[in-house]
């Protein structure tokens, strides 16, 4: 028993940290977020994925805007979009997802009316006139008429913005200030709101705020039912367009009963609509309700309100239905990032929450979970402390397994059977910790150390390098140390132009097969890659192995990349895709090597003016229409080994101090002499050209353009004629400055 005793102290460890956060006496950020994404996971895979006639969406979408004119429409034609959906189309009730806090000047009225008062004040026929056109022109008064007597609710939002102001009108709260005095429920509070025109607000028959609640991961996966402004209480527009269905029912605050007027929780909203059932609706602490996704984008069906203004839908798509106006015109940026998409038009959210209503079939969190997720997480880690240390590897396999197993039926049976949600990620964590502790805990410290290092360093380098760091495992760590080492930055030229052409499919494949060919190359130069950003490439040599020819590694793997380009450029156009063109800049000097970053993500990186340099070289390659720039201080250990083409003295963004750039041509005694000659040549014209020999300079570029045409030679042929016409100085000691990065 004594052998297990470390054992059983190092997993009771894990258990008590772990029953810390379910029983909420701190919180462990990554766990709340994998709880989340595992309820993410189970929405998608028991959503019923089946398109729901009761709701249809009349979409404001890129066909409307083409046909109809720019957003926002007059409300005449607004108007007209009422008269057709509840006379002509027998619509049910009509929801917005927009908010008109604008008087609409579009008929011209406020100009006539100006005309009125000032140059025409004495034309009785006009003020006749006037008067007579009035009700044609005021189209605000045109749309208030034809929302009254109709069951449309209006939409509108709220700000926490600090010393926001209030705008347009809102609606009377379903709940005035102190209804819940004592009852500290944790209601989402908002400073100010952007509502309708108090005519249109009033014509309505009712408002509804369309704020969905944002987790800190950004996505949206509950709407606040209800939310506290100035102490009153205001209702969200799927609440308040499903009340409008059942005859606008008081809502009723549900408690669990002999439940103390302190109790903290509410738990459901009850709507006793007349010669119905009561409707329940759960709510969490925060009195919102999870959004009951029905699937993918598209669970309801989307008609362009275009079609019926041209009245082209047919009758029996709208009649009887439910409707909720709203846009997925990507100019009008009403997508949020959902459970089910990353772009997720916010109007389908309030369908689904309709729907979710109607159905009763919204997910509940009531307060008694974190008192099964603590006995859970403790009976499942007592478990697995306790009888893991006395069992084989096999056996401790197989219990963790069952246990595991247990976890998640208990989980998706509260989930299907009384549709709670119920907290995993503690429970599974639990398991999976200990069942790993268990199994690590008798291996030799030296194959432990080789597994750690393959962990830390096996992304980053490649797999013979963790080979060779595993022999002297205690020489290296990811901790931070200052080095001397030299870094690489590639990026892809013209990349945008190049996925604006490509299908999305396309565009990854092409990414894949560029940053899988380029990876190669960094990896055979024993390079460790350090980042992709988006069609980038990082990389460093020197760490964490030591490489005492970290330059010429480095300066070789740029120039075989340019190499591969081709290689690759031919399959690309044997496909039919653009061929790439990418900028490579290297650069060495003193770094900060280490695993850097926040707790959320960290990275085994580089940082400092050396890098920084690296980077603004490899952006400058496209000023000089090359594909490599080094700098001096890669050139300085490297000029003995290779040929460089002496670019020029620039003077980057973020430095005062000119720097030598170069580019590398190849490796000594493998450059043509056609390429020697040339770049002899071109010295001369470099040389001249410092000296402020205009002529000998300009004459020395027109020959090797002649015979070589470059980029390089026009660039300095242009900065030629400038200083022709503002002369550098005495002083001048031949850089340029570039002001961007």
């Amino acid at each position: 028993m004594k052998q297990y005793l470390p054992r059983y102290g190092l997993g009771l460890l894990i258990l008590l940290v772990l029953l810390g956060h379910s029983s909420r006496i701190y919180q462990v950020p990554f766990i709340n977020h994998l709880d989340s994404l595992i309820y993410d996971a189970k929405l998608r895979l028991t959503m019923p994925k089946t398109v729901d006639p009761r709701v249809v969406i009349l979409d404001i979408d890129e066909q409307s805007l083409a046909e109809q004119g720019r957003w926002p429409w007059g409300r005449d034609k607004l108007a007209l979009l009422m008269d057709k959906l509840f006379n002509h189309y027998g619509i049910r009730l009509v929801g917005f997802d927009v908010v008109f806090a604008e008087p609409d000047d579009s008929s011209g009225l406020k100009t006539l009316d100006a005309l009125a008062k000032k140059e025409l004040r004495d034309v009785p026929a006009y003020a006749a006139t006037l008067r007579e056109l009035r009700p044609q022109l005021d189209n605000d008064a045109r749309f208030a008429a034809s929302l009254k007597n109709h069951p449309v609710i209006l939409g509108y939002y709220f700000s926490s913005k600090e010393g926001g102001i209030s705008s347009g009108a809102a609606p009377q709260p379903v709940f005035p200030a102190g209804t819940f005095a004592g009852r500290r429920i944790g209601f989402t509070q908002w400073v100010s709101y952007g509502g309708n025109l108090p005519e249109l607000q009033k014509a309505a028959a009712g408002a509804g705020h369309f704020n969905p609640l944002v987790d800190l991961d950004g996505t949206s996966r509950r709407v606040p039912l209800l939310v506290e402004h100035n102490g009153a209480y205001y209702e969200s527009l799927s609440l308040a367009m499903v009340r409008n269905l059942l005859g606008n029912p008081a809502i009723i605050p549900g408690y669990p009963s002999n439940s103390p007027s302190s109790y903290a929780a509410m738990e459901w909203l009850e709507l006793k609509g007349v010669g119905a059932a009561p409707m329940v609706i759960p709510v969490d602490e925060n009195a919102a309700t999870l959004i009951p996704y029905r699937g993918f984008q598209g669970s309801f069906r989307y008609i362009s309100i275009t079609d019926i203004l041209n009245e082209k839908v047919p009758k029996d798509q709208l009649s009887g239905r439910i409707a909720v106006v709203g846009t997925t015109a990507p100019g009008l940026m009403d997508l949020r990032a959902t459970p089910v998409g990353a772009a997720y038009p916010g109007v389908e959210i309030h369908a689904n929450l309709i729907a979710g209503m109607l159905d009763g079939a919204i997910k509940h969190k009531p307060p008694y979970i974190l008192g099964a997720d603590v006995v859970l997480v403790l009976l499942a880690g007592g478990v697995m402390v306790f009888l893991l240390p006395m069992l084989s590897p096999f056996r401790a396999t197989v219990v963790g397994a069952i246990v595991l197993l247990l976890l998640l039926s208990v989980n998706f049976s509260f989930w299907h059977g009384a549709n709670v949600v119920l907290p995993l990620a503690s429970g599974m964590i639990a398991v999976l910790l200990l069942y790993a502790m268990n199994m690590s805990w008798g291996y030799f410290v030296e194959s432990r150390t080789k597994r750690q290092l393959t962990g830390l360093f096996g992304q980053y380098v490649p797999p013979e390098l963790v080979e060779e760091m595993s022999r002297d495992p205690e020489n290296y760590s990811m901790a931070g140390r200052k080095a001397e080492l030299t870094v690489l930055f590639s990026d892809v030229r013209g990349f945008t132009t190049i996925s604006e052409g490509l299908e999305p499919d396309e565009l990854a494949k092409l990414m894949n097969m560029y940053l899988g060919a380029m990876t190669v190359v960094v990896r055979k130069h024993r390079g460790t890659l350090d980042k992709y950003i988006g069609d980038a490439i990082m990389a460093f040599w020197g760490a964490p192995v030591d490489d005492p020819e970290h330059a010429r590694n480095a300066v070789l793997t740029g120039l075989e990349m340019n190499h591969a380009l081709q290689a690759l450029n031919t399959e690309l156009l044997a496909l039919g895709w653009p061929e790439l063109k990418i900028g490579v800049g290297v650069n060495t000097g003193p770094m900060t090597v280490g695993d850097m970053g926040s707790p959320v993500r960290q990275s085994y990186t580089v940082m400092g003016d050396a890098v920084n340099l690296g980077s603004r070289l490899e952006g400058i390659t496209k000023q000089y229409g090359v594909g490599f720039i080094a700098g001096e201080s890669t050139r300085e250990l490297l000029k003995k080994e290779f040929v460089f083409r002496e670019l020029d003295l620039v003077k980057v963004k973020g430095k005062d101090r000119p720097v030598g750039i170069y580019e590398p041509l190849g490796v000594e005694g493998e450059v043509s002499q056609a390429m020697l000659d040339e770049n002899k040549l071109w010295n001369q014209a470099l040389r001249a050209y410092r000296a402020q020999d205009w002529d000998q300079a300009e004459l020395t570029l027109m020959n090797l353009s002649r015979s070589s045409p470059h980029k390089l030679y026009e660039v300095y042929a242009e900065r030629i004629a400038h200083y022709r016409k503002e002369p550098p100085g005495e002083e001048w000691d031949g850089s340029w400055k570039f002001d961007t990065k």
